[in-house]
């Protein structure tokens, strides 16, 4: 299988750019979710690589070769769209192995081939029934089954779940998910759900405003985001920001939050500035007893989550934060509770929003 490796990639439409000067490198034989809020150009770069739309500027490789000027036919990808693209008034077994027919496949190859992925998604109850009999998240599941049939070098897909039904969006993510872990294809999925891109994917492509923030595994995307999008973007909630006001000395910086039982030291700031700390809800630790290691605040409000988890908005400080919590210590806490940000937890983002490299500690 091939690489896909983007370089200075462009696309103008008029005065509106909406991909610009990506350069990146999708792994063979790896699923990359492009992952960002709509209009930041996560499908234009998707139709640029599928040969969809035209470049302005800029080159796409598959391993050696550059597709960059070749007709989608002539680049063997697969793609996927966001509404199920099938062939009416023939059964699922047939629109699956329509496209196998123009290959030189035998019958027992062919059937193989089929059968193969009729299994991996679940399709045997549906295998013989005309395709305009069955629901529009069946139907997605066959225009994927003969996607992938065909065994393309490279195969994208272009929000796939977006306009399936909800009984049926859980099925068919579990499907691809089980689906992407057994091919060996170069995948590429665009998505505007964390949910899917952090179940589906080896390494996440971050998307705003036309360029790539940051590409990393959704772990680590998740945890050590490069700036404060990714920590706002991912998360539900995302991360809680403090603005802060850093004052430097020959000695660090001593910051007085409230938010901490001691003064927080900042180890690397170069001058005077004004930071975002960063943390996540369930990373606070929220206690209903009094503990001297904790800092007192006040809840606003309290709901259950998915999971059972409470999420409290608290107040302390003038400042105002979200937490998650365990059920049993969600379902105790009162209007007074403790809290405490551990350390090994909170991010450091300068003016420009980009993550600090500092040591903090406690004075």
């Amino acid at each position: 299988m091939s690489d896909i490796r983007i370089e200075k990639l462009r696309k103008e439409y008029g005065q509106t750019v909406a991909v610009n000067d990506v350069t990146i490198t999708f792994p063979s034989g790896s699923v990359t979710c492009l992952l960002g809020p709509s209009g930041c150009g996560k499908t234009t770069l998707l139709r640029m690589i599928a040969g969809l739309e035209d470049v302005t500027s800029g080159e796409i490789y598959f391993g050696d070769q550059k597709v960059t000027d070749l007709a989608p036919s002539k680049r063997n990808i697969g793609m996927v769209f966001q509404y199920p693209v099938v062939y009416r008034g023939i059964t699922v077994y047939e629109n699956i192995e329509l496209p196998l027919l123009q290959e030189k496949l035998s019958d027992q190859e062919r059937r193989k081939r089929v059968m193969d992925v009729v299994e991996t998604l679940g399709l045997q109850s549906s295998i013989n029934k005309d395709i305009t009999k069955l629901d529009n998240g069946t139907r997605q599941k066959v225009a994927v089954a003969r996607t992938v049939a065909r065994q393309p070098q490279i195969i994208l897909f272009d929000e796939p779940i977006t306009n399936v039904d909800v009984a049926s969006k859980d099925q068919l993510k579990q499907a691809l998910k089980d689906l992407t872990r057994m091919l060996k294809q170069t995948i590429v999925y665009v998505t505007h759900d964390q949910t899917e891109a952090m179940t589906l994917a080896d390494q996440i492509a971050l998307m705003k405003d036309g360029v790539v923030v940051q590409r990393d595994a959704p772990r680590s995307l998740y945890n050590q985001p490069n700036d404060v999008f990714g920590g706002w973007f991912l998360g539900n909630p995302g991360m809680n920001f403090f603005d802060l006001s850093a004052k430097t000395n020959g000695h660090g910086t001593e910051i007085q939050t409230g938010l901490f039982s001691r003064p927080l030291m900042i180890e690397g700031l170069e001058k005077d500035s004004n930071i975002k700390l960063g943390i996540r809800p369930e990373q606070v630790k929220v206690s209903g007893k009094k503990n001297d290691r904790m800092v007192q605040g006040t809840i606003l409000r309290k709901s259950i989550v998915v999971g059972g988890q409470y999420l409290v908005t608290i107040k302390s400080c003038d400042q105002t934060f979200k937490a998650k919590v365990e059920p049993e210590t969600g379902y105790a806490l009162k209007d007074e509770v403790w809290f405490e940000i551990p350390l090994k937890d909170i991010i450091i983002f300068g003016p420009d929003g980009h993550r600090l490299d500092v040591k903090t500690s406690l004075a």
